[in-house]
């Protein structure tokens, strides 16, 4: 089978096994977009158990930075002086350097990976209903971004990783 039907074939199966997971047994506890953008995140990294490692690490330390992020603006009262989006942007601007300055670590370098996994920290924070707030953040639960997308990004490494054995099983010639 060529190599970009294989690929293909895997993909849209093991997408199609991690939504049903997504949606069923898993519901709640991983978010099937922040699987996707993780798995992406893996395939961009080079889609080997390098690039599995750095998903994993490096997307669990930009949910991390996000998670920090949103405390820092929900926490210290400068929104009032400064008015919101100002004071959001300088926090943001602070960590996005701070996710980046830290690739002068090894463990941290692979930075598409903590990125992404900022970004969908914010994501779900900003786009779901009353998920930015205080109580978001520190309930030991799977509505916190520190629980639920960081699972997310592991299910996504996992999924790419899978999706990656499987197109190489179906190119092997017997």
């Amino acid at each position: 089978m060529k190599e970009i039907t294989a690929t293909s074939l895997s993909i849209g199966l093991v997408g199609a096994i991690a939504t049903w997971l997504a949606f069923g047994l898993l519901s709640g506890y991983i978010l099937i977009w922040a699987v996707f953008i993780a798995w992406a995140g893996f395939a961009a990294l080079g889609g080997d158990n390098q690039a599995l490692k750095n998903t994993i690490v490096c997307g669990v330390f930009g949910v991390v930075i996000g998670w920090v992020a949103a405390f820092i603006v929900l926490t210290i009262p400068l929104a009032d002086t400064l008015g919101m989006p100002l004071w959001s942007a300088i926090v943001v601007g602070i960590t996005a350097f701070t996710v980046v300055f830290a690739s002068n670590f090894k463990m941290f370098s692979a930075v598409p990976a903590s990125v992404l996994s900022y970004a969908a920290t914010f994501a779900y924070l900003l786009q779901t209903n009353e998920k930015m707030s205080l109580v978001t953040l520190t309930n030991i639960n799977f509505d916190n971004p520190l629980l639920l997308i960081s699972l997310s990004v592991i299910f996504g490494g996992v999924f790419g990783k899978i999706s990656v054995i499987g197109a190489t099983y179906m190119t092997k010639e017997v």
